[in-house]
């Protein structure tokens, strides 16, 4: 049995990832739980599914919950902050970690549970984008697994675990559903609300990444991810748009073969295949019905229209500083966005003025990701004042 941390449970992963463990009570067992700001979810969950430890965001949120505990037969310590999210990430009785903390803040909590020799589904793609060769590297030292959780690398992950040689791989390539906007012209997206932005026509996803996936930033984000995930150079890894997100991502090989992976957009699928890992078990999903299906299209993004998606290239061929100040600069832009203080078509603006003060470096530990991440933040918010 395996027995099973989520950091995160409250968001979108974090619920579908109970759903289905929800399904297989005789495969998995929920050791800890962990949730931000939605502590009434977070007690239903823990009610649910009885976990020994419930992690919560501050000391005000831990003593809330525990007044709401003594109203149930809950017996279950509460935690809070990094260091509850440490603990459970890192626990002796824990197998599974689900790391689907939003943004930079499921770094250090990730990089724990690597340093345990933990298998690790990884939902929280920032962290790759910061740190993905020190996270190979503590994984490799701690015989720690990496399962991604994103749609697009399970499905590469999926082909490439049936033939992993990567002397045979020519490229993969992302799908990409072009989120809200796919249509609309570059001038029409300087009016669009951000209503409109959280809109995704696909997929049920929390407000970070419905906006990542509007500005394409997600996509973006995932290359970079790739290129750590499956130690590809970023001329192997492509982007293609498939609005009807039914084929999640292609491996070509040498031979002129391409294998990819297809599935319903719904995230219990890639969570269940990492769940049950290596095996296969039911995610509560029925299969795609190939004579239902009609018209799937394809075609390249416009990185112009998209600038968010060019920027991400064009980081990682800077570098891993530039990476981590991309990832930072956008988590700054996007909640100004969402609080009305900049427009849509400001974002990519954000960000690459950010981009130009960065100077590029060896990034060889935690202290120096973070201090470059602080640097870009500050040098964000500062631009972001002028504007």
């Amino acid at each position: 049995m395996k027995v099973i941390s989520i950091l995160g449970s409250t968001g979108s992963i974090g619920r579908s990832t109970l759903a289905v463990v929800d399904l297989h009570p005789d495969r998995f067992k929920i050791f800890a739980l962990s949730g931000f700001n939605n502590n009434d979810l977070l007690l239903e969950q823990a009610i649910k599914f009885n976990p020994s430890f419930i992690v919560t965001k501050d000391l005000s949120s831990k003593k809330i919950l525990m007044d709401k505990l003594k109203d149930t037969k809950l017996d279950a310590e509460v935690l809070y902050g990094n260091e509850g999210y440490n603990f459970i990430a890192s626990h002796e009785k824990v197998t599974t970690v689900v790391a689907a903390i939003t943004g930079s803040a499921g770094l250090i909590s990730t990089i724990e549970a690597a340093k345990n020799s933990k298998q690790i589904l990884l939902a929280n793609k920032e962290s790759m984008v910061m740190a993905g060769d020190l996270i190979n590297k503590v994984c490799e030292e701690n015989n720690s697994t990496l399962i991604p959780i994103d749609s697009e690398h399970n499905a590469i992950f999926q082909v490439l675990s049936e033939n992993s040689d990567a002397t045979e791989i020519k490229k993969i390539i992302l799908t990409a559903s072009g989120g809200p906007f796919r249509e609309h012209s570059h001038q029409d997206l300087k009016e669009v609300t951000i209503e409109e932005a959280l809109n995704h026509p696909n997929w049920k996803m929390g407000k970070k990444i419905s906006i990542d996936s509007a500005t394409m930033m997600n996509k973006g984000l995932e290359v970079i991810e790739a290129s750590h995930l499956f130690r590809l150079s970023m001329e192997k890894i492509e982007v293609v748009m498939h609005p009807q997100s039914i084929i999640h991502s292609f491996v070509e090989y040498i031979d002129g073969s391409s294998l990819s992976q297809l599935g319903k957009p719904d995230m219990r699928v890639p969570i269940a295949y990492a769940l049950g890992y290596p095996n296969r078990i039911t995610s509560g999903i029925d299969g795609v019905l190939l004579d239902k299906l009609s018209g799937l299209e394809f075609f390249k993004p416009d990185l112009k229209k998209f600038r968010c998606l060019d920027l991400s290239y064009q980081s990682l061929a800077m570098g891993a500083a530039h990476c981590i100040s991309l990832n930072a600069s956008n988590e700054i832009a996007v909640e100004a966005f969402l609080l009305g203080r900049i427009n849509f078509l400001q974002i990519p603006e954000l960000i690459e003025k950010t981009l130009t003060k960065t100077v590029s470096s060896d990034v060889n530990s935690v202290d120096h990701i973070l201090e470059i991440d602080k640097m870009a933040r500050i040098e964000t918010n500062k631009i972001l004042t002028k504007i």
